[in-house]
């Protein structure tokens, strides 16, 4: 007789269990926002190591991995929030009739905004990957389907993070959990 593996519930709710712990900790490690890029970073590299290898890594290996990323995802974060206030504030802009450019420019702004998130929200399982933060977000934008898909994921985790705040720290570690399973898709 061979053994067969197979997932019964305990492993799901262990999964699940993990995946919330993920999202408190990388949650509280970016509470000082300037550690925002290396929280994120090492947590997609947890949840990338748990499915693609099947083991979680030890803290050492964690702590490691978030010192390395603290210089280069602090330029990132801001670049990130640059960008996203450069865009609102075009937005707000065009909403009050300072600036011209009416509905068109405005819809053109919205995509910007959306396509800018989607392709972030991308790149983060890439850094799991150990990818550096413009490799992963280059490597974002040559799919475009799959940006549309992290827009929806980002939607969805806003509505549900809306709708019951007490829930965004757990929610960070699904989160993760579902753009890495979109960016599985690419090799």
């Amino acid at each position: 007789m061979t053994a067969t593996t197979t997932t019964d519930w305990r492993d799901t709710l262990r999964d699940a269990a993990d995946l919330a712990l993920v999202g408190i900790v990388v949650t509280v490690a970016a509470v000082p926002v300037v550690t925002t890029g290396a929280a994120v970073a090492a947590g997609a590299e947890a949840v990338h190591l748990r499915f693609a290898e099947g083991r979680w890594p030890g803290i050492g290996d964690l702590l490691r991995s978030f010192g390395r990323r603290l210089l280069p995802g602090f330029l990132a974060t801001l670049a990130v929030v640059a960008a996203a206030l450069l865009l609102g504030l075009n937005l707000y802009w065009l909403r009050q009739g300072l600036a011209p450019g009416g509905a068109a420019l405005t819809a053109v702004t919205v995509a910007a905004i959306l396509a800018l998130a989607g392709a972030v929200c991308l790149a983060i399982p890439f850094l799991g990957r150990g990818y550096g933060y413009l490799r992963a977000l280059r490597t974002a934008f040559t799919r475009p389907k799959l940006i549309l898909a992290c827009i929806g994921v980002l939607g969805i985790a806003a509505m549900i993070g809306s709708i019951l705040p007490v829930t965004a720290p757990l929610l960070a570690g699904y989160f993760l959990f579902a753009l890495y399973t979109i960016a599985r898709r690419v090799p």
